[in-house]
């Protein structure tokens, strides 16, 4: 950057496998285009210094998972809150990323605001959101202000974040207007076989009625043109963590297909982006694939079946012209997309998403020129919300002014036996976790409703 001369060191903190990807492709969008140009693919000579946080809990990414996101780190750990505060203590960032769920921003703009007290030059804290906002958009927000610059990945979220933060008489500068950091790719043409990738979600939709009605559906499409390659793109392997929890996997329901699934149906994992390589109709209910696709052109249908509902996160996609029923897609149809709608979704297929992250880079760019730099300052504090910010911090073994809790963990060093029975017991805790969603939860939820 303009600002630095030399490579701009960037840390990011993630939480989960689709947070690493989005803060890791946010640091390369952000700052590796030191010449002021487009950073659409980053020279390896102009790539940020990145070093990688992953935050230690039941989504931490398996190696296989990070490497199928495919993203560059010239260091990669896994760290506890409070040991990521006393390594950016001793630090010497330019810029850090937050990809996190909102409590854990919250927690960690306290930290880092208590761990650089004094300090005239801190890095620029960055964060945002990892796709598609349909759910606890005041919440998510609230949780994210303090930042230095807070990340809309369209027109109609940065609307939406300017008028929550000035809804409340926060500070609503920090809201800059980008993309999501990972469209791209070779715009669309046929294939042969026609393809069809149903693009499954972990925790969309819930009810096994639900899901088992979307892949009977998919079993038939599959009967009913057996010309065509009909895909169910999954995010996970048996016994792997996402940045939500599979009740349901489509692994298992898939068991109890009567008869097995036809020859022409498969189950795929991989980058999702070399799977829209061969798609020729992306089905899905409300996944962030969807605005990989359109930005393609690919032809791209939001399953209406279970209904339009916001615990579905579909109704983001109403005005879209994408919204269809199996029915109508077994019949041939293809949804055409509303060209408006795709322009205020940060969707640019015309080639203007090269620039979409010019105004983010400017903003980086002159928060990093100032010579002094005001404390970090979140909506949120003892006094703004007395019953609810103190418990996020606690959890994250941190005071109400982001002061580490005694007993908080500060290193994370561990040698011989004391690594493998932490290791153990980190993998035991993950799996009891998963036992209790994917077993447990699901039969107290039937019993619920006898």
């Amino acid at each position: 950057m303009p600002s630095i001369h030399r490579k701009p060191r960037v840390a990011v903190l993630a939480d989960s496998d689709t947070r690493w990807k989005w803060g890791a492709l946010t640091a390369h969008r952000l700052v590796a285009a030191a010449d002021g140009g487009p950073a659409d693919a980053p020279a390896a000579d102009s790539a940020p210094a990145l070093d990688g946080y992953l935050l230690r809990g039941r989504a931490t990414p398996t190696p296989r998972q990070l490497t199928e996101v495919g993203v560059r780190a010239d260091t990669l750990r896994e760290v506890t809150g409070s040991e990521f505060l006393a390594a950016l203590r001793e630090g010497t960032y330019d810029v850090v990323v937050l990809a996190l769920v909102g409590g854990g921003v919250q927690a960690m703009l306290h930290g880092l605001a208590h761990a650089w007290r004094g300090r005239s030059r801190r890095p620029v804290v960055v964060t945002g959101y990892v796709g598609v906002v349909y759910e606890k958009l005041a919440d998510g927000l609230l949780l994210r202000h303090g930042a230095d610059v807070v990340l809309a990945n369209s027109r109609q979220d940065a609307e939406r974040f300017r008028a929550v933060y000035e809804g409340v008489g926060a500070d609503a500068s920090s809201v800059v207007e980008t993309a999501l950091p990972f469209l791209g790719g070779e715009p669309y043409r046929p294939h042969t076989p026609y393809t069809v990738v149903f693009a499954a979600q972990p925790s969309v939709p819930v009810t096994r009625a639900d899901r088992t009605h979307l892949l009977g559906r998919l079993v038939r499409h599959a009967q009913r043109h057996p010309d065509r390659e009909v895909l169910l793109k999954l995010r996970s392997r048996p016994g792997e963590h996402t940045t939500h929890i599979e009740e349901l996997p489509y692994q298992k329901l898939v068991q109890k297909v009567p008869g097995g699934l036809p020859p022409n149906l498969r189950l795929v994992y991989g980058h999702m982006g070399e799977v829209l390589d061969r798609t020729d109709l992306l089905v899905t209910v409300s996944s962030t694939a969807a605005l990989e696709s359109l930005h393609r052109r690919i032809p791209t249908a939001i399953l209406t079946d279970v209904g339009v509902r916001e615990t579905l996160g579909n109704h983001h996609f109403i005005g879209s012209g994408c919204l269809a029923s199996f029915d109508q897609l077994d019949a041939g149809h293809a949804p055409v997309p509303d060209a408006q709608w795709l322009a205020r979704q940060g969707v640019a297929a015309d080639g203007a998403y090269e620039r979409a992250f010019d105004a983010a880079r400017e903003r980086v760019t002159e928060l990093l020129d100032r010579p002094r730099r005001p404390p970090l300052a979140p909506y949120y504090t003892p006094v703004t919300a007395p019953g609810y910010q103190p418990g996020i911090l606690a959890r994250h073994h941190l005071a109400p002014d982001g002061a580490p809790l005694p007993g908080a963990p500060a290193s994370s060093e561990a040698t011989g036996v004391r690594r493998v029975v932490r290791g153990a017991m980190r993998d035991a805790a993950r799996g009891a976790y998963r036992h209790g969603v994917q077993r447990v939860a699901p039969v107290i939820r039937r019993m619920g409703e006898l």
